[in-house]
């Protein structure tokens, strides 16, 4: 088959180097078996107690439903790796806090290179295990409480269960970073994809069966509503994929005998720089007040996880908190991805600059402001695309993606968007290889 360096790989390039080249295959294989494993846990049930009983108490709490969404109906089933990648996701947000508010961690970041990297991912490992043992503690407070669930309820079943949860959590982490490291994709978003994927079998099965309820005014609300849904795909396609070219001109230059012309090039500015991770620590930010609700039981953490939830009696509350985290975290993404004052040096030691802007100060504030508009019209677009299926199905009253149906979308497209370039990446270094070797 004859392909051009210059071009993106084609689908059928792309799935003749998924069967095979071995190390794409072996990369697939891997991803797919651990994701597998983590479904597996999921429903490895913890000793000694009643999960009917445990089914009827959380059948309406909103609390409970919220964590359990991300969960992929782990928390509800009561398996050892009922939290999932919950801790570490939070851990991962805690961090990228104090990174930018703690100088020591942020010359961690930034001057020590990959020993500093691996120094802050061992720092939010240990603040994930903590995490993780402080949502077990409250799950567990939760679980005691409630009468005919746990067979001998107590100190020692409060200790097994924290134990339990703690290294299920621990384990999945481990997971996420090993798909990360010898797999394709982000580990961590792949297993929230996967549990996405695992709760909407059950959120179109309930809406098939109220479509056949034979009601035309029904079957219109639920095929305005799918086509709304598939409007959402669209506009996230595009908010991932679009990006801002400016125009970059190298200077003429002479090394030995050789004269440099002229080149032109360009640096792509994305339109929304952090991808589908704004979302994901959007709604984890979301799930933290129900988390803390449970350690807790205090009532106002209670009242304010309830007024944070899609179903909640303040829905507007709800939008406005969403939107103002997705807003936080795109503008706080793009300044960890794309720093201006770097870019700019980089450019004027390269002896490359962009035309009619002076290089230095000058470049940078124009970078900064061109980032800032960018990463605005990305967030805005985001936060509609995150509501809008929301405030059509309230209007609609039909409940096919009930919670976190829009965010969920918003992942799964995301998710597979970033996987997709992965593998289109290594088809296209094994691509260069073959042509080296002729």
């Amino acid at each position: 088959m004859v392909v051009s360096r210059d071009k993106i790989p084609t689908a059928q390039e792309t799935f003749m180097q998924m069967a095979q080249a071995a190390g794409l295959r072996g990369r697939i294989l891997v991803t797919v078996g651990l994701l597998i494993l983590v479904r597996l846990g999921v429903f490895l049930p913890i000793p000694g107690i009643d999960r009917a009983a445990f089914a009827e108490n959380i059948q309406n709490s909103p609390v409970i439903g919220l964590l359990d969404l991300f969960s992929g109906g782990g928390l509800s089933a009561l398996g050892i790796f009922a939290l999932g990648i919950i801790p570490y996701i939070n851990a991962s947000i805690i961090m990228q806090l104090m990174t930018a508010a703690l100088p020591s961690l942020e010359e961690l970041q930034k001057n020590e290179g990959e020993a500093g990297r691996r120094k802050i991912s061992q720092i939010t490992r240990y603040v994930a295990l903590g995490w993780a043992v402080l949502q077990s503690f409250g799950l567990a407070l939760y679980i005691n409480n409630l009468s005919g669930v746990p067979q001998n309820p107590g100190p020692l079943f409060i200790a097994e269960l924290v134990l339990a949860l703690a290294a299920g959590s621990m384990f999945v982490m481990w997971v996420s970073e090993l798909i990360t490291e010898r797999g394709i994709g982000n580990g961590a978003s792949l297993l929230i994809f996967v549990n996405i994927v695992a709760v909407l079998p059950r959120s179109l099965g309930d809406t098939i069966t109220l479509a056949q309820s034979g009601d035309r005014a029904i079957i219109g609300r639920v095929i305005f509503l799918l086509l709304i849904f598939l409007a959402m795909i669209v506009g996230i396609v595009f908010v991932q994929e679009g990006t801002r070219r400016i125009p970059i001109v190298s200077a003429r230059r002479q090394v030995g005998r050789k004269l440099y012309r002229e080149k032109n090039s360009y640096l792509p500015l994305r339109l929304n720089q952090g991808g589908v991770m704004p979302i994901i620590f959007a709604s984890a930010v979301l799930i933290i007040p129900a988390s803390l609700s449970q350690v807790t039981n205090n009532p106002v953490l209670i009242r304010v996880a309830t007024a944070l939830s899609p179903g909640g009696q303040t829905p507007w509350l709800y939008t406005l908190f969403y939107l103002s985290m997705i807003l936080f975290f795109s503008y706080f993404y793009a300044s960890l991805i794309m720093n201006p004052v770097d870019i700019s040096q980089n450019l004027k030691k390269m002896g490359a600059s962009i035309p009619g802007i002076r290089p230095g100060k000058a470049t940078s504030e124009y970078l900064e402001r061109v980032l800032n508009r960018l990463t605005f019209l990305g967030a805005i677009f985001l936060g509609l695309v995150a509501i809008i299926p929301t405030i059509i199905e309230s209007a609609t009253r039909v409940p096919t993606f009930r919670g976190f149906g829009a965010t969920s979308l918003l992942i799964l497209v995301g998710v597979a968007i970033d996987t997709a370039k992965q593998v289109q990446t290594y088809v296209i270094s094994q691509r260069y290889e073959g042509m080296v070797k002729q």
